[in-house]
């Protein structure tokens, strides 16, 4: 099930793909919008064979109680339905498995078969090996962080079918969308992620992340206690019950290391930890670490960057 949002396919959809792939040579896209162009974009993918596609005004926005119903009268053709695990693939998966009225399998991380996956267990502290039984319906939420994206080489044919005889819910409406311009690289495709905690001290303090993000060309988080503590917006929590991040650098300043914190940026190419206290967790997972005042290292760090 292919994820768009402001006419765009996101990376996710694209990640979702590769984990198919692994599953199957054959694999069939399903694009539900209003948009003719975000079938056309999903189209190049490589590892797709054909992408199914819905355009109606329902689709103009991408709501999880109206598209569920036709996802899961669609899916009853197909062994596995693969879902990115983002904020709106979580809301919308749950639904289609209890309309088919079979359990879901939650962010798989690795695939060592058709039917057998990998995925994290108690805050990504345990990986757990699962084999679902032959016969048995797939439908799956794929962690975006643990695969690469595809090519975008090929030349998949689009295949418009006919909107399923389905009962449509009318309790949802849309009603608008809020956000604010980024003006930094997305946090869950960023390359480089600059990440404050309780101890940066303040919303004002972390204008000092932010100086140093820019100066980087890098996206800023947080955890989950500076989120708590009003410093800066739940959209920038990185962490299990936030965003799963996999930057190639993923630089913490004042970050302890809670156990739901390090299960989100485990994926990361490297971490550099900078913390004043030598015994914070974080640093049993860092690649770099360094016992420091962030508020001393960061200028430091930026006079050698100018």
């Amino acid at each position: 099930v292919g994820e768009h949002f402001r006419g765009q396919v996101i990376s996710a959809t694209s990640k979702t793909i590769n984990c198919a792939s692994q599953i199957s040579s054959d694999v069939d896209l399903l694009i539900l919008a209003n948009d003719p162009e975000i079938a056309n974009q999903s189209s190049l993918f490589d590892g797709v064979s054909k992408v199914l596609t819905i355009q109606d005004t329902i689709f103009e926005n991408s709501l999880a109680s109206i598209m569920a119903p036709v996802i899961a009268d669609i899916a009853k053709d197909y062994d596995c339905v693969l879902v990115p695990s983002t904020t709106f693939g979580k809301d919308l998966t749950p639904r289609i498995s209890a309309l088919l009225d079979v359990s879901q399998l939650t962010d798989i991380m690795e695939v060592l078969g058709p039917r057998t996956f990998k995925r994290p267990i108690y805050a990504g502290n345990a990986i757990e090996t699962l084999e679902i039984s032959e016969g048995q319906k797939i439908v799956a939420t794929v962690r975006p962080a643990s695969f690469e994206d595809v090519s975008d080489s090929n030349d998949a044919a689009l295949c418009p079918i006919d909107l399923p005889n389905v009962e449509i819910p009318s309790h949802t409406r849309y009603k608008g969308l809020e956000s604010e311009i980024q003006e930094r690289p997305d946090l869950q495709v960023a390359s480089v992620v600059i990440s404050g905690g309780r101890g940066v001290g303040s919303s004002e303090n972390f204008d000092i992340l932010y100086q140093l993000a820019d100066k980087l060309g890098a996206s800023v988080g947080a955890s989950r206690a500076a989120v708590d503590a009003g410093y800066v917006p739940n959209d920038m929590q990185v962490g299990q019950t936030g965003k799963i991040i996999a930057p190639d650098l993923y630089m913490a300043f004042g970050i302890s290391g809670a156990i739901q914190h390090i299960a989100g940026i485990k994926d990361a190419g490297t971490i550099v930890a900078v913390n004043k206290d030598p015994d914070a967790p974080i640093f049993e997972v860092a690649d770099i670490g360094i016992v420091a005042d962030l508020f001393d290292f960061i200028p430091d760090l930026l006079s050698k960057l100018d």
